[in-house]
C-alpha cells in the first residue's frame, strides 16, 4: 500500500471514530467522551495533513486536481476552521455537528480514483494556488455555518417546546450560535468573492476572457448570489436566528452541488480529472 493511501485510510478511520464519539456525546455527554471526540479528530487531522503533504511532494502542486483530492482537501479546510473556532469560542458539542460533515466528505473522497495527476500547462500559474485556496477556505466557512445552523435549529426546538433536556443544557445559547453563524458567513462571503475575482483574472490571462459561462462558474455565481441575499436580508430586514440558519443550510447544499454535482454530471473547464 502506498504511503499516501495508508495516511488517508488512517485519517478516515480516526474521523469515523471521532464522529461516533461525537454522536454518543449528544446523548451521554461526559468529559472523557468530549475529549475523545477532539483528540481523535486531531490525530486524524495529523494523518490527513501528512497525506496532503505527501501528495503535494509527489505531484508538485496543491492536491485538488481530482475529485478525490478536492473532497479530501475540502474536508481538511473544514477541520482547520473547526479547530480554530472550537479553541476560540469553546462551543459545546461543535464536533458532534461538524465531524459528520467531515467524515461524509472524506468517505465520498475514498470512493473515487486516487491517482496523482500532473497539472495541465494552463494551470501552471501562481493564480492557481491563490484561487483554489480562497475558494476552498471560503466553502469551508460555509460548511461550518451549516453545522452551526443545524445546532441553532436543534436548540431552538428545545426552547420553543420548553422541554429543556440535558442536550439543551449542553448546547450554546441561541444568541451565541446566531452570532457565530453570522461571523462565518462574513468570513466565507469575501473569500468566495475574491475566489471568483481571482478566477476571472486568471481566466483572462490564460484564455483572453474574464468569463466563459462554464457550468462551475455559473453555479459559483448562483451560490455567491444566495449568500449575498442572506447578508442583505440580515442587514436590511433583520433576518436572524432561524431564518438565517435555514438559509445557511440551504446555501451549503448549493455549495455541495457546485462542488460535486457540476463535476460529475456537467462538462466544463472546471471538472475535476
Amino acid at each position: 500500500m502506498e504511503i499516501n493511501v495508508l495516511l488517508f485510510e488512517l485519517a478516515l478511520t480516526f474521523y469515523l471514530l471521532s464522529t461516533i464519539t461525537g454522536v454518543i456525546e449528544l446523548f451521554r455527554r461526559r468529559k472523557a467522551t468530549s475529549n475523545a471526540t477532539r483528540y481523535l479528530a486531531i490525530i486524524g487531522f495529523l494523518f490527513h495533513s501528512a497525506n496532503i503533504v505527501v501528495r503535494y511532494i509527489q505531484g508538485g502542486h496543491i492536491p485538488i486536481m481530482t475529485i478525490h483530492e478536492a473532497s479530501s482537501f475540502f474536508s481538511w479546510c473544514i477541520l482547520l476552521l473547526f479547530f480554530f473556532h472550537e479553541y476560540r469560542y469553546r462551543l459545546g458539542l461543535l464536533g458532534s455537528f461538524i465531524m459528520p460533515i467531515v467524515f461524509i466528505l472524506m468517505l465520498s473522497s475514498s470512493i473515487f480514483p486516487r491517482e496523482i495527476k500532473a497539472l495541465s500547462p494552463v494551470l501552471k500559474s501562481y493564480w492557481f494556488g491563490i484561487h483554489v485556496t480562497l475558494a476552498f477556505v471560503g466553502d469551508a466557512a460555509f460548511a461550518m455555518a451549516c453545522g452551526i445552523g443545524i445546532m441553532y435549529l436543534v436548540q431552538e426546538r428545545y426552547v420553543k417546546s420548553k422541554h429543556l433536556s440535558r442536550l439543551f443544557q449542553k448546547l450554546p445559547s441561541l444568541e451565541t450560535l446566531d452570532a457565530i453563524n453570522y461571523h462565518l458567513i462574513t468570513l466565507g462571503f469575501p473569500l468566495l468573492t475574491l475566489a471568483i475575482i481571482t478566477g476571472a483574472i486568471w481566466a483572462n490571462t490564460a484564455w483572453g476572457t474574464f468569463w466563459r459561462w462554464d457550468p462551475k462558474e455559473v453555479w459559483s455565481l448562483i451560490t455567491w448570489l444566495i449568500y449575498a441575499l442572506l447578508l442583505h436580508l440580515r442587514l436590511s430586514y433583520g433576518w436572524r436566528g432561524r431564518k438565517a440558519s435555514i438559509l445557511s443550510i440551504g446555501g451549503f447544499l448549493f455549495i455541495l452541488f457546485t462542488f460535486f454535482g457540476v463535476s460529475l454530471v456537467m462538462k466544463g473547464f472546471h471538472v475535476f480529472g
